[in-house]
């Protein structure tokens, strides 16, 4: 919409968008604006007030990064679960890149995690790679504490992508899983039941996270697999 447009053609910085660009390159460069993430915070809650918000959000898909930036930004302050949901639902398949993937994250998920529950499987069983990449980023970031479950676990470790920016997450979480429920997840790497990429990656990620002893580390050494296959 040209009045979004404008807005953030009035706050780009190209200096960070020729910066940004690096960060998601699968994205066409002059489809980066260049505002910061702040900026971008702070129109979303001015944008959610206005009435212009409805018609900003059905209208997909975006053009602009920022765009995307902005909807997912709007969709994680939404206090009205099956609201979010429903327009959660619409812009998934148009998510283009992790960034926005990974930083649209509604705060009424919380508060609503069994309802929440179901979508997740639905949508970790799409084709769309970043509507799997954020399923797998709402099991990490809701259902590894309190609410943990190894089924968890063996849902995630199953999945078989050929997308980079699947088996990352999935590397993410199974390093994030072990850090918090390390003795349900330590036998998916001793067992190997990962593909090696995926294995080792989630090996790499786990060294270098400070919620893993440096005993485990030194365990998770052990298990490495040689393999050659580059992602």
């Amino acid at each position: 919409m040209q009045y979004i447009q404008d807005l953030l053609f009035e706050k780009q910085d190209k200096a960070f968008a020729e910066f940004h660009r690096r960060l998601v390159p699968n994205l066409e460069p002059q489809k980066i604006i260049g505002v910061r993430t702040p900026q971008l915070r702070a129109l979303a809650k001015q944008i959610s007030k206005e009435e212009i918000c409805e018609a900003f959000l059905k209208e997909l898909p975006h053009e602009y990064y920022e765009e995307n930036q902005l909807h997912g930004f709007i969709l994680s302050q939404m206090k009205d679960f099956d609201t979010c949901i429903q327009y959660l639902e619409a812009f998934l398949p148009y998510m283009d890149n992790w960034a926005t993937c990974d930083q649209t994250s509604p705060k009424i998920f919380k508060s609503h995690k069994e309802e929440l529950l179901p979508y997740i499987y639905k949508w970790i069983q799409k084709e769309h790679t970043y509507t799997v990449r954020f399923a797998i980023g709402m099991l990490m970031q809701h259902f590894l504490d309190e609410d943990f479950k190894p089924e968890y676990v063996r849902t995630v470790s199953s999945i078989q992508s050929e997308q980079y920016y699947i088996n990352m997450e999935i590397a993410w979480y199974m390093a994030t899983a072990l850090a918090k429920q390390w003795d349900a997840v330590i036998p998916y790497l001793e067992q190997k039941k990962m593909e090696p990429w995926v294995h080792n990656k989630t090996i790499q990620k786990a060294k270098e996270s400070y919620r893993i002893t440096d005993e485990q580390k030194e365990y998770l050494k052990k298990l490495k697999i040689a393999q050659n296959k580059s992602m």
